[in-house]
């Protein structure tokens, strides 16, 4: 076990599972990731051997066939599994946040249908806001829900949907004007819609299209989409909850699941990074010595590893405020924000460390130098993040008066 990134306090169960995880990436998962991410290759063999180790289903109640795990243990899993490839780690974020929402937020009949499948993998989730013209300003959403019967009719083009081709579940945000007058407050008007869907690409189900998947940067292997509603009929009983208007409510709740989860993905990738540059430091001779025995390498090392169990900590704190049931928006914003820049941040210096080599396909720090800069995007950028931060820092320090 690494001496970085320690976390004290852990059951026996948790230690288990994260040492059962950090074996699978270690023997499945780092021996191929490059190989797979220079590819743009689905990890279908290292998906599926998640499956079987229940990691789909680690935080869905026991009652539903799930683990029933916290967020805390979640959390440390998906470092373990960015630590091995970034990629993975966003196969199963979506695909838990929408579990934590049918969880927290769906009917017993909703969670009865959809909960024991998502437990095993055989129902995969995708989660949907973004649209292509909106950004972060989720208030300024055009994809409609309109009630005809008892159906609803979707339309509207979605954006940035991981596992928006694998994916058989949508938790899709849409405005709904029904029951909400004119002048109501846009965050007030949404809802979020169970879109079930087939697999693949092109017309999933008479009227949803997923095109196919965007070509980025980095991020590779997992697939990336749009989605295209054109009159597609959702039946009532799909409404998250049973009832319009509450779907800004779910999504932002599920967005705090997902900052902690980015908030542990940057610490995977920076424990990598700083494993990387550590090892190679003491490989590398420059001037008769180790390039790690000189002063400017062992400072730069330094403040790696100080920027990993820093990011670490807030990350393990945002956690554990929301599995006690507080409210955790100024927690997962500040380790979000933290744990993405600094994860950059020893990426570069890990990149550094290897000289001309960092920019060979062949060194693995080439592919996590390429990997970073998502996470400063994801789950709301470093501005977003800062103006959660403010504002919540200006609630609880308020002048009275």
């Amino acid at each position: 076990m690494s001496r970085l990134a320690r976390t004290e306090g852990l059951t026996d169960v948790q230690r288990e599972i994260l040492a059962t995880l950090r074996d699978f990436v270690d023997n499945e998962i780092l021996p191929v990731a490059t190989e797979l991410e220079h590819r743009d290759e689905y990890p279908t063999k290292i998906v599926e051997g998640l499956k079987e180790l229940g990691v789909f289903g680690l935080m869905i109640p026991e009652e539903y066939g799930g683990l029933g795990e916290s967020l805390l243990t979640y959390a440390l899993s998906v470092e373990e599994i960015a630590r091995g490839w970034m990629s993975v780690s966003g196969i199963i974020n979506t695909h838990f946040i929408v579990a934590y929402m049918l969880k927290q937020h769906g009917t017993q009949e909703q969670k009865e249908y959809f909960l024991p499948k998502m437990a095993t993998g055989e129902i995969r989730g995708a989660f949907s806001m973004s649209e292509p013209a909106l950004g972060s300003d989720v208030s300024a959403i055009t994809s409609k829900g309109v009630r005809d019967g008892e159906e609803y009719v979707l339309t509207g083009q979605k954006m940035w949907l991981t596992n928006g081709g694998s994916a058989t579940l949508v938790a899709v945000l849409c405005r709904t004007d029904e029951g909400h007058p004119e002048g109501t407050a846009p965050h007030k008007s949404m809802t979020t819609f169970l879109v079930e869907k087939e697999p693949g690409f092109g017309t999933v189900r008479p009227g949803l299209t997923i095109p196919g998947k965007i070509d980025k940067m980095g991020y590779k292997g997992v697939d990336t989409t749009e989605m295209i509603m054109d009159g597609l009929r959702i039946p009532a009983d799909r409404v998250l909850g049973g009832k319009t208007g509450r779907g800004f409510y779910h999504m932002m709740d599920g967005v705090e699941v997902g900052r902690v989860n980015v908030a542990a993905r940057g610490c995977g990738v920076a424990l990598r990074a700083f494993e990387l540059g550590v090892s190679y430091a003491q490989q590398r001779h420059t001037f008769g010595k180790p390039i790690a025995q000189h002063q400017a390498i062992q400072f730069k090392l330094a403040e790696m590893a100080t920027k990993v169990e820093a990011a670490h900590a807030m990350m393990v704190n945002a956690a554990r405020k929301k599995d006690s049931g507080q409210r955790n928006d100024l927690e997962a914003g500040m380790a979000k924000y933290l744990a993405s820049e600094y994860c950059k941040e020893v990426v570069e210096d890990a990149f550094r460390i290897h000289g001309g080599y960092g920019f060979s396909k062949e060194y693995e720090i080439e592919r996590l130098y390429r990997e970073a800069p998502m996470l400063l995007i994801g789950e709301g950028t470093a501005e977003i993040q800062k103006m959660i931060i403010g504002r919540r820092l200006l609630e609880e320090y308020r002048i009275p008066g």
